[in-house]
């Protein structure tokens, strides 16, 4: 650099640019080490030890543009709390001007660096380059994922300072852009908790603790990261359908930083003023939101004190957040249900190892009506079953004795494929089903599983229903939608258009991809309150069983154990329940770090309450 500057740092010879091209081409496709590339200034892979830190290096003196633009990318992979490593690279007007909280962009791989031919010039004091790759996914400054696709392409323009002569970045995107492996590395997902807001107008009801998924970066005080998140407020998605028990602009305590619990796993959280007058009613929702929002974190946290102006408002530990809001479903499902060889609702106990089923009690399990599919109310009191041809829907208490009725609701479709799909029923006790006559297709709901059914709106759907689960909190929906002979698992947010409590109008908005690689989906089931299992087929794969997050990432950890010949899938809110299945085997389950098992080899149609 030095030979390059003779007779004053802005004249350089005609070769240059080639130089640097050089310079790219030894540096383009290593930015983020873990993807590829030969070179390894900062070695970072999916596998590291999560306790290991990565640590950014600032440039070197007489850095060249392209080792510039590299350490700079390298630097937005470390575990610097601020980068402030990576805004040594910047000028101080880029510096200034970027923001990197305001958006991540992942892509498939390390983003290519490339010369900006288009741009640049001899003899020039600036150079620019284009950082393309593969879109894979976005993190907006609310920390939301959303899957994203296509090219990715933005210049950075890097200019020779006059004072000193090196080169720093002048120009550049807004947000951080990694590599995906670099990404599942940095960050993880974690549930934040809010309150549903179609609470039931009983005051005797217990809330609903909805989730809410954010990523934080795992190594850079993770706890105080996701407190601050949740004081913020819910991501836009689900804003409309949730509320937050802490006061308008409560925030953390001024100076509070590194909230570590103490060594009986109890968080002490230091607020605002604005959280100084409440009462203990609502200072208990506020606790109960933030450990459930901690739970998951390591270290574990089993307790919650609150202060503010200098005084303790509440302490909480798990039992009182249950007495709160519930998280998933309100009780644990007592009983798994299915459909016998012939046809009828039968039960085993959760969990249970033996294949000693029992007719439900009523009449969906005295066999005078044949069933292919049935579910039952969270409250395990009611089940609904729809008729072996899929035509009609019926509704019955679950009681010796109780009558069948006349259905509930009739479908007109001509075929099988194209009438009523499998019901769901929500926390409210309020029943859902999808009518898939394509001259009529339909999303309902029939209050308490009776009276005349409700369409519920759905802005922005295109295609046909043919599956539906409702999340035990009320607010979330799973809809396999069928378009162009393609099938999507669309998650949506359940609205209620009047005032709360009521349902004379119900709309399912802000429709979402909670599984975009796969082209084909058969069968899904909610699994825990932020994810579901779901099985079905990438273009050009084969039939897989995976876990899919409500937001369209990818949640860590294995997928379940593969299973020939899957129909249906069967799993709970309740994560401590085993996965069940239809498969070529019949009835069979899944248990905690065990290998799939056979409940009964003549069976269907398996469910869950709910």
């Amino acid at each position: 650099m030095g030979a390059d500057r003779e007779g004053g740092a802005r004249r350089r010879p005609a070769r240059a640019v080639a130089y640097l091209a050089c310079g790219v081409v030894l540096l383009a496709g290593c930015a983020s080490m873990p993807d590829h590339g030969d070179l390894r200034g900062v070695e970072s892979t999916p596998r590291q030890d999560a306790q290991v830190r990565v640590f950014a290096v600032p440039p070197s003196d007489d850095a060249l543009p392209p080792q510039i633009v590299q350490g700079f990318l390298e630097a937005l992979t470390s575990d610097d709390p601020n980068y402030e490593t990576a805004q040594q690279y910047l000028t101080e007007a880029a510096d200034d001007a970027w923001h990197a909280q305001r958006s991540i962009t992942v892509l498939a791989n390390a983003p290519n660096i490339e010369v900006d031919w288009a741009t640049n010039k001899e003899n020039s004091d600036t150079f620019s380059f284009l950082l393309t790759g593969k879109k894979v996914a976005t993190v907006d400054a609310q920390q939301s994922y959303s899957p994203a696709s296509g090219e990715y392409s933005q210049q950075i323009l890097l200019k020779r300072e006059k004072k000193n002569g090196q080169w720093r970045i002048d120009r550049l995107p807004q947000g951080v852009v990694l590599g995906q492996s670099d990404f599942q590395r940095n960050y993880m997902s974690v549930n934040k908790y809010y309150l549903a807001n179609n609470a039931q107008t009983d005051t005797s009801a217990q809330l609903a603790a909805v989730a809410d998924p954010v990523y934080v970066r795992q190594r850079v005080d993770p706890t105080t990261q996701v407190v601050r998140s949740l004081l913020n407020g819910p991501t836009r998605w689900l804003d409309l359908g949730v509320r937050s028990s802490f006061p308008s602009g409560t925030r953390l305590k001024k100076g509070a930083t590194d909230l570590t619990p103490d060594e009986s796993n109890k968080l002490t959280v230091p607020l605002n003023e604005k959280a100084a007058r409440v009462g203990l009613a609502k200072c208990n929702e506020m606790a109960a939101q933030l450990l459930y929002t901690l739970q998951d974190l390591t270290p574990t946290v089993d307790e919650i004190e609150l202060r503010a102006g200098g005084a303790e408002l509440c302490t909480l530990d798990a039992d009182g957040a249950t007495a709160v809001a519930t998280r998933g479903p309100e009780r644990s499902p007592e009983f798994l249900y299915f459909l016998d060889g012939d046809h009828r609702a039968v039960r085993i106990r959760s969990g249970s190892k033996t294949a000693g089923a029992e007719p439900v009690p009523g009449p969906l399990g005295e066999g005078a009506k044949a069933f292919r599919s049935v579910a039952v109310s969270r409250d395990e009191r009611s089940a609904a079953g729809v008729g072996l041809d899929g035509t009609e829907l019926y509704v019955a208490r679950m009681e010796p004795g109780a009558p069948l009725g006349e259905p509930v609701l009739r479908s007109a479709g001509k075929t099988e494929d194209d009438r009523l799909t499998t019901p769901s029923w929500d926390g409210r006790g309020d029943l859902w089903i999808a009518d898939r006559d394509p001259a009529a297709p339909r999303l309902l709901l029939l209050q308490e599983g009776k009276g005349e059914p409700l369409e519920v709106g759905t802005p922005g759907l295109e295609g046909r229903v043919k599956s539906v689960r409702v999340a035990a909190d009320g607010v979330r929906i799973a809809l396999v939608v069928e378009k162009d002979g393609a099938q999507s698992l669309l998650v949506g947010r359940i609205d209620l258009d009047e005032k709360v409590g009521e349902r004379s109008g119900v709309t399912v908005r802000e429709l979402r991809n909670a599984a975009p690689e796969l082209e084909e989906v058969t069968t899904m089931s909610w699994s825990g309150d932020g994810r579901l299992v779901v099985v079905g087929r990438a273009k050009g794969g084969v039939l897989q069983m995976r876990y899919a997050q409500v937001d369209g990432s990818t949640p860590k950890g294995p997928a379940p154990d593969a299973l020939t010949g899957v129909k249906e899938i069967a799993a709970s809110e309740d994560e401590r329940l085993p996965l069940v299945a239809y498969s070529d085997d019949g009835i069979v389950r899944l248990p905690s770090g065990e290998q799939w098992q056979t409940v009964v080899k003549e069976g269907s149609a398996p469910v869950y309450p709910g």
